[in-house]
């Protein structure tokens, strides 16, 4: 097996039935944004809380180091061979997936129903792309969009996460992944913006949206927030030629 197979079978794919029931019978919370915008510092937030669990996606990629520390199965990641990862396709056993570099990343469906059993909120953080297959398995699953207050911000906090780790054209790649992210947000009727300023305020606002059925906060002035985030990223972008 090989992950061009895998795409193969993901051309065609839809999960069971009963999939579908279950992901419309269990409270869902996507949280989608450009790298630096926070998602990992809300999510440990609301894990914090006891009313959420986290869904621990799969992938056929290997354990990466992160800050000196290896990641560990069943934490970062399910890591599961390509042969596994077929399987789970042939048995109906994900919601949804989607091959990035060569490498599967998907969400299971056990990791959906562990959260329906213990009555909890299911959330993970997710790329677009699955934002789009949730949404149309179930319209109500709420998909939080994070951004930064504005460009500069982003830039400071990404220099903090990574330093002079990341090189130029890596640099350039999460540029134009987070643009194609932005273009997103505004092309779609899919997501509530949010500008993740301060941490404390958006979980509380993150909380009442949740606490309300997930329903949508008014987010005109993010959305704002987020055409200007195209502009200069676009901008830096046409300096970087």
């Amino acid at each position: 097996m090989n992950s061009t197979a895998l795409t193969a079978k993901l051309a065609t794919y839809q999960p069971s039935a009963d999939t579908v029931k279950l992901i419309k019978s269990t409270p869902i919370l996507l949280l989608v944004g450009p790298t630096g915008a926070g998602k990992d510092s809300l999510k440990d937030k609301l894990l914090q809380t006891d009313k959420y669990h986290h869904i621990v996606s799969h992938t056929t990629r290997p354990p990466r180091i992160n800050h000196g520390v290896i990641e560990q199965d069943g934490r970062e990641y399910h890591f599961i061979t390509l042969d596994q990862a077929a399987r789970m396709i042939d048995e109906k056993a994900l919601v949804e997936a989607k091959i990035y570099s060569g490498n599967l990343y998907g969400t299971s469906v056990a990791e959906i129903q562990a959260a329906h059993d213990e009555g909890k909120i299911a959330m993970t953080d997710i790329e677009v792309q699955g934002v789009a297959e949730y949404k149309g398995l179930d319209p109500k699953v709420t998909a939080l969009f994070l951004l930064p207050p504005d460009f500069k911000t982003w830039q400071t906090r990404l220099m903090r996460r990574y330093g002079d780790v990341v090189d130029a054209a890596d640099f350039r790649q999460r540029l134009q992944t987070a643009l194609v992210e932005i273009e997103q947000l505004l092309n779609t009727d899919y997501y509530t913006a949010l500008i993740n300023d301060d941490l404390d305020s958006t979980l509380e606002t993150v909380q009442a949206m949740m606490a309300d059925k997930g329903q949508a906060t008014d987010d005109g002035e993010a959305r704002k927030v987020a055409k200007q985030l195209a502009a200069d990223i676009q901008a830096h972008l046409g300096t970087l030629d």
